[in-house]
């Protein structure tokens, strides 16, 4: 099978020898916070102000800063958090989220190891790390934490969808395969999950079972690459 172009995903740079996109997800965030922001960071600031030693608010803001795209003072109020309790490790796998965003991964490599030396438990920190080793190509590395992550948090979707990716990288095809069925198991309508299924099955040669995953992709709304499309239906005609 041509291997011969690399595997372009949202997160990390092309992986080498192969040819059709395969995606993961980046720093898993909080989903929670409300969307009038506006109301929310003044309502936060104010608490601020009137308990300046909070922890919770700190962070809290922190988060929210982050999700208005007030990069500067999500890690201003990072960072104080972690001054008011150096051992928060939530607090420290943010901050490493917010200097992944920056580009900066010397930085959140150090912030996610930080926390691990606090908690060695910490699927987010372990599944950070994973992800800024897959983005630096090493695939040992990265499976080393995203392994990590799971047997501590089995039930982490983006890291299973990671994982996919980062064995196709290494070209354990049957790895690949076995950790983007446990993503589809884990959630079955999301699209991106059967999509790289799709591409999974795909190198495993098991063309039926991945056109039938490319379609579950495309009936959820994702956007499957027309190339493996055209692929895929190669092999099967």
């Amino acid at each position: 099978m041509n291997h011969g172009y690399g595997l372009m995903c949202p997160a990390c740079a092309a992986i080498p020898g192969r040819k059709f996109n395969i995606h993961e997800d980046a720093f898993m965030a909080d989903k929670n916070m409300q969307e009038d922001l506006g109301k929310v960071i003044e309502e936060l600031e104010k608490k601020r102000a009137e308990k300046p030693d909070s922890i919770t608010v700190h962070h809290q803001l922190g988060l929210v800063y982050r999700k208005a795209g007030r990069i500067e003072e999500a890690l201003a109020a990072l960072e104080k958090a972690i001054d008011l309790d150096p051992f928060s490790v939530e607090s420290l796998v943010n901050l490493g989220g917010l200097y992944f965003d920056a580009g900066n991964m010397d930085k959140a490599q150090e912030v996610n190891e930080r926390a691990l030396s606090i908690n060695s438990a910490s699927a987010q920190a372990n599944a950070n790390l994973g992800l800024i080793w897959q983005n630096r190509m090493d695939a040992a590395r990265a499976l080393e934490y995203y392994e990590n992550a799971v047997k501590h948090e089995p039930k982490l979707v983006t890291v299973w969808i990671n994982m996919t990716s980062v064995h196709l990288m290494a070209g354990n095809d049957a790895k690949a395969l076995d950790a983007a069925r446990e993503a589809v198991k884990l959630e079955p309508d999301f699209p991106m999950a059967q999509n790289n299924l799709a591409v999974a099955l795909y190198y495993n040669k098991r063309y039926q079972e991945a056109k039938t995953h490319a379609d579950k992709a495309a009936a959820l709304g994702y956007a499957v690459d027309g190339r493996f499309l055209d692929a895929l239906n190669r092999e099967i005609s």
